[in-house]
């Protein structure tokens, strides 16, 4: 019996994960120096968790979750997303009692979302997101935003839109709410399922509809900029200077709508503009999303951040044509000839690896020359060569596979002189 990968998932070979880890890399290297620290969340949660925190109107919770129920029949989540675990872990670890306010957090892992596969969209893909908790300035707006920005620019993107957008304060809000819901109300028949429902509990969710955008009703919606208190109007005027003052172009969109129940203020999506990246062009998306720690038992806690797909990422990086400096090839491989070097470069590989090169040898009992193919394979910097003769009088061969160069070396002054070699 054979068996296939599940539908929506990929294997990530050596080849791939080179690159996974690259970028990886250089987000973890970007966070340091903005300052966010890294915490780690479980891959499941309780239901209810994405239930108060997601929202029961956003697509995720009616329709994308993995939900099963454990042994104790208690119903538990795999992760769609990374917020709500995260601020489930700040209310409960009572990080807002920290002396070093805001708490700037980053994580990085699998999420699970059941929807129809498609390129660069998975059922199990990877995020890598940030958090900021306990500011309501939108300097650190600003800060985050530009996070991303660097992040993809850092790893050569260049054809990216940024778009903002104000959802405003409550208050704001709640007045385009009624103003939205009296503009679908009477003809809201015409409209899906899931608007109609959608209608009373969260309207603005009905802007972001996919099945009925090209309604009339859509385009002459009324839009939340027009419906911003002076102090959501000032608050987003200043987001923009700070944008403006680091230098990060951008457009406003007023038709921007975040997917998740807890957003308010700044929305933000940053897209790409790379011919062939595909239909769907956003890469990440993100906003302030005040609230959310209260809704899930915690101090009132204003928070911001944004969350990316690493496969999405990589999907335009393919489109722009980048390809990523990774360092592949091992330090040095080791070859033999003969019974008793073959033996002795066994401690040999060991020393180099513990020396803190990365080195190989064969294991399969292959003559010289195919040591020597195996050995450009894995694009090794040198080949040391052993003999049964060499190890007699105590010598090693040391051959350099891009000059052609080779010295011999005393073989119990071999790891010292290697490390001399790279020098």
């Amino acid at each position: 019996m054979s068996f296939q990968i599940p539908r929506g998932t990929q294997d990530i070979l050596p080849e791939q994960a080179a690159k996974w880890q690259y970028i990886e890399q250089i987000a973890r290297e970007l966070c340091r120096r903005y300052n966010y620290q890294e915490i780690r969340t479980p891959i499941f949660e309780h239901t209810e968790l994405f239930l108060r925190g997601v929202g029961d109107t956003t697509d995720i919770v009616q329709k994308e979750m993995y939900t099963f129920e454990d042994r104790g029949k208690r119903s538990l989540t795999l992760r769609p997303e990374g917020t709500a675990a995260v601020v489930r872990a700040f209310v409960e670890k009572k990080m807002f009692g920290l002396a070093n306010q805001p708490v700037k957090l980053f994580y990085m892992g699998p999420m699970f979302r059941y929807e129809r596969p498609q390129a660069g969209r998975f059922r199990q893909f990877v995020q890598f997101g940030i958090e900021a908790l306990g500011s309501n300035d939108p300097a650190i707006d600003a800060e985050v935003i530009a996070l991303a920005m660097n992040l993809y620019k850092e790893m050569g993107l260049k054809k990216l839109k940024l778009i903002i957008n104000s959802l405003g304060d409550k208050d704001s809000r709640n007045t385009h709410r009624e103003a939205l819901v009296n503009h679908f109300k009477p003809r809201i028949t015409e409209f899906c399922h899931d608007c109609q429902n959608r209608l009373e509990k969260n309207p603005l969710r009905i802007l972001d509809c996919k099945q009925d955008h090209e309604h009339e009703l859509m385009k002459s919606a009324p839009a939340i900029l027009e419906f911003l208190n002076d102090f959501s109007k000032t608050y987003f005027e200043k987001l923009q200077q700070y944008l403006r003052q680091l230098d990060i172009p951008f457009e406003v969109d007023a038709n921007l709508v975040r997917g998740l129940d807890y957003y308010n203020h700044t929305a933000f999506e940053i897209m790409s503009n790379a011919e062939g990246f595909g239909a769907i062009t956003t890469l990440c998306g993100g906003g302030r999303y005040n609230g959310l720690a209260e809704e899930l038992g915690g101090p009132e806690t204003p928070g911001i951040g944004f969350a990316l797909s690493i496969e999405r990422f990589i999907a335009a990086l393919k489109a722009e044509e980048i390809e990523l400096e990774i360092n592949a090839g091992i330090d040095c491989y080791l070859a033999y000839l003969g019974e008793e070097a073959k033996d002795y470069t066994v401690g040999l590989l060991q020393q180099l690896r513990l020396a803190g090169f990365s080195a190989e040898r064969d294991y399969l009992n292959r003559k010289i020359k195919a040591q020597f193919k195996a050995a450009d394979r894995l694009n090794a910097k040198y080949v040391a060569v052993l003999g049964d003769e060499e190890l007699k009088n105590n010598k090693i061969n040391v051959k350099n596979m891009a000059t052609g160069e080779q010295v011999e070396i005393e073989l119990a002054l071999f790891i010292k002189q290697f490390q001399a070699l790279q020098e």
